[in-house]
């Protein structure tokens, strides 16, 4: 077992032998991919499962899915924080969009071999999609005044999650002031109550119960 998986078993101790081979395997997905195509900063790839798959699974450490919810990632990129997501709830629903074709087609290559039946990938515009989902996470695409209206209309009314449907979006530094500008409530999550890294000090969550669900 390589030491990333090993961290990840750290944090979520439950895993059964399929997510912990799922889990083992990401690293040379990703290595592989990253040799053709930049889907992952170079320098940031010794660091691959702290900055990238333990940090999608902050979102984890706020809000477990139950089953049959159904899950939105906007500007997945290649495949972050959905994927990690995926394979730790495999009986919730992933839809990964992205505008940039290249990176879906990493997405699904990595969704084939590691045979996440959960997970949707597709090159598309968030803002055209007509799906409704119970929530909406992303990794710090853009600004939360930006973002908000993307999600119009694509969140279910009915909850049966323990938290209210809504956004959770993983974010780094000071997200109070561009919170603010939204004038809607929401609650951060700190990482570094969850994860002992140094990376996560300045790392949250930020969940934003969707009032207006018309």
């Amino acid at each position: 077992m390589n030491s990333g998986t090993e961290l990840i078993l750290s944090y979520f101790p439950n895993l059964s032998e399929n997510q912990i081979a799922q889990f083992e395997k990401l690293q040379e997905l990703y290595e592989d991919w990253n040799s053709k195509i930049n889907v992952i900063s170079r320098k940031d790839m010794d660091k691959f499962y702290v900055h990238h798959v333990l940090h999608s699974l902050g979102i984890a450490k706020v809000m477990a899915f139950q089953p049959g919810t159904k899950v939105l990632d906007i500007g997945t990129g290649g495949g972050f924080p959905g994927v990690p997501l995926a394979i730790l709830f495999p009986d919730t629903h992933f839809h990964l969009v992205d505008s940039i074709g290249k990176k879906i087609s990493v997405v699904k290559d990595v969704a084939k071999q590691l045979k996440l039946t959960n997970v949707e990938a597709q090159q598309a515009r968030a803002e055209e999609l007509v799906r409704k989902y119970d929530f909406v996470i992303s990794r710090a695409v853009t600004q939360m005044v930006n973002f908000y209206p993307w999600v119009k209309g694509k969140i279910k009314k009915e909850d049966f999650n323990e938290f209210q449907n809504g956004i959770l979006y993983l974010k780094g530094g000071d997200v109070d002031e561009e919170m603010e500008a939204l004038d809607k409530s929401y609650v951060v999550y700190h990482l570094e109550d969850y994860f002992k890294e140094e990376f996560f000090q300045t790392k949250k969550v930020v969940y934003m119960p969707w009032e207006d669900k018309r």
